[in-house]
């Protein structure tokens, strides 16, 4: 799954705040991930997270989308 910096991940579970979007802050064998309501940061192993994606969502896709 081609995940980079700065993506928005929409995920499959919500988390305890509800939300269930999160921002990209480290990505590897591990994935940094950010709250996008609350701001919680979570590490989490690749699988876990790449299993629970639902969409990703790119800055370029909503710059292309706004011209």
């Amino acid at each position: 799954m081609d995940v980079r910096l700065n993506d928005i991940l929409l995920m499959k579970k919500p988390h305890p705040c509800g939300c269930k979007e999160f921002l990209v802050l480290r990505v590897g064998m591990d994935f940094k991930i950010k709250c996008q309501s609350c701001g919680h940061e979570i590490m989490l192993p690749r699988i876990k997270c790449e299993k629970n994606i639902k969409k990703i969502i790119r800055e370029e896709n909503k710059e292309q989308g706004q011209n």
